[in-house]
């Protein structure tokens, strides 16, 4: 078999070392899970259509098919260009799932049953297949057979309400519910893992976008409905509240989180009536005048300016930062001495930039091992892992039942 390895370093590692996966996903759920599970060290496939992932051109690109946005969230995979409808390219997985200790899709499960990749089918073909189902929608109810993206699932949610207001509602300004039920999905596969290696069998795992959207959403947001009846609004007055401060010079958020700190922020500021005025001492209280509290904050900035201010709070433990440019994200003093962002130079997109997997595993670290692939390009590779000579190789590749990168 050949050694997953890429371009940037040398042995494997990360704590899913010799776990294999194929990634039968699209768009960004779905491929910014498996991408972690690969940044933890698991072996993925990237298992797409001749035409490719749609997320391949989305985005700024230098070359078609490899946006940014699609780099960022496909590295350590391997690219096998794959046509399903196609007898022999379905043929082609059905000798791979037995190889492999998970599949991971977000093909809409009844479509994948007709391409004979329901759940049932690859168990057959591998009973200790733990087979991972990103869905939009829960499959026991009534919205099971619908399309999900994540404006759907923000306004179904409740998030959007939460964000803006039950008459307003607004949108995060960022794919926030595709990325974190990707975390969620590779959370689950790796716990499935986990019980697969006790119990010696696998199993199906569902992990629906509306429901871990809501579920999130709730644990703040719920509010006084939290309780059965409900005891008061729902939402979280203190965060609906909270604003960026204008200092003399830019801006800043700062957050004195205890009574005592509360009163140390006025008193060192030279507003010691605020602590009484504000019954900053007292949580409850504190809590009811929060916006009373964050617009005496608000004028209070405008003394200082942003540097000031961050010698000040730091000096009295007053949790606080400026704000980073998303054009300059990657200068942010902490992520810059941590080296989060990387540049990297890729074989055919040149120099590219991208966060470093953020988990730290003391005796088995997460790693970039393997650059974003081009579509095809490990095609002939993964089907000579799989036994297939060259004479079939090419005969798979003229019948358009693989498609191998240009």
């Amino acid at each position: 078999m050949t050694e997953p390895t890429g371009p940037l370093t040398g042995p494997l590692t990360g704590p899913l070392q010799g776990i294999r996966i194929l990634d039968l996903t699209t768009i960004l759920f779905g491929p910014f899970g498996a991408q972690t599970l690969g940044d933890w060290g698991a072996e993925i496939i990237k298992v797409e259509s001749l035409t490719g992932d749609g997320w391949r051109y989305t985005g700024p690109f230098r070359n078609r098919g490899m946006s940014g946005q699609f780099m960022a969230a496909n590295r350590n995979k391997r690219s096998l260009a794959l046509d399903l409808k196609h007898p022999d390219g379905a043929a082609v997985l059905r000798r791979l799932i037995p190889t492999v200790d998970a599949l991971v899709t977000n093909i809409r499960p009844a479509a994948l049953a007709r391409l004979g990749f329901g759940y049932e089918a690859c168990r057959d073909l591998n009973p200790r297949l733990v087979y991972a189902a990103a869905t939009g929608f829960g499959q026991d109810g009534p919205w099971a057979a619908r399309p999900a993206f994540d404006e759907i699932v923000q306004a179904a949610s409740g998030f959007a309400s939460a964000i803006g207001t039950d008459d307003e509602p607004a949108f995060v300004p960022s794919l926030v519910g595709d990325k974190l039920c990707g975390l969620a999905l590779a959370g689950a596969v790796a716990a499935a893992l986990v019980r697969r290696e006790r119990a010696g069998i696998g199993q199906l795992v569902e992990v629906p976008m509306l429901e871990t959207v809501a579920a999130f959403n709730s644990i703040d947001m719920l509010g006084g409905h939290a309780f059965v009846p409900p005891i008061g609004p729902a939402g979280y007055k203190r965060v609906k509240e909270r604003r960026p401060v204008r200092t003399q010079d830019g801006w800043l958020t700062m957050l004195p989180y205890s009574g005592d700190n509360w009163c140390t922020f006025f008193e060192t500021v030279g507003h010691p009536e605020c602590i009484e005025e504000f019954s900053v001492r007292d949580p409850i209280q504190r809590a009811a005048n929060i916006d009373r509290i964050y617009d005496r904050m608000s004028e209070i900035a405008l003394t200082r300016t942003t540097a000031e201010w961050e010698e000040l709070l730091l000096g009295i433990d007053v949790p606080h930062a400026s704000f980073a440019r998303l054009k300059e994200v990657e200068e942010q003093p902490h992520l810059k001495a941590v080296g989060l962002f990387q540049e990297i130079d890729h074989p055919t997109e040149g120099k590219i930039r991208q966060a470093r997997p953020s988990a730290r595993f003391s005796e088995s670290p997460a790693a970039i091992r393997r650059l974003p692939p081009r579509l095809g390009e490990h095609t002939e590779e993964v089907l000579r892992d799989a036994g297939y000579s060259d004479a079939e190789i090419k005969s798979l590749v003229e019948r358009k039942a693989v498609g191998v990168s240009a």
